[in-house]
């Protein structure tokens, strides 16, 4: 199990630091793991789980535009 500090995990995911702490504050992204009093960090599996159900839920739109457009419904 390994501990991704902050500027790890903002390269993991692409996103900036108040991106973070908003989906954070928003129950969508992992919680941060206290370390220290001025320290934390993140579960590399909790990151890796969230950027696979991003990826899931991107091929999941994929897919349901595919089948609109394949079955001459993607005009509604």
């Amino acid at each position: 199990m390994k501990i991704m500090r902050l500027n790890e995990v903002m390269d993991c995911t692409g996103l900036g630091k108040s991106s973070i702490y908003k989906f954070v504050a928003a129950g969508t992204f992992p919680q941060a793991i206290p370390l220290g009093q001025r320290a934390a960090g993140w579960l590399e599996d909790e990151i890796k789980e969230w950027i696979t159900n991003r990826v899931k839920e991107r091929n999941e739109i994929v897919t349901k535009k595919r089948e609109q457009r394949s079955s001459g419904n993607w005009l509604m």
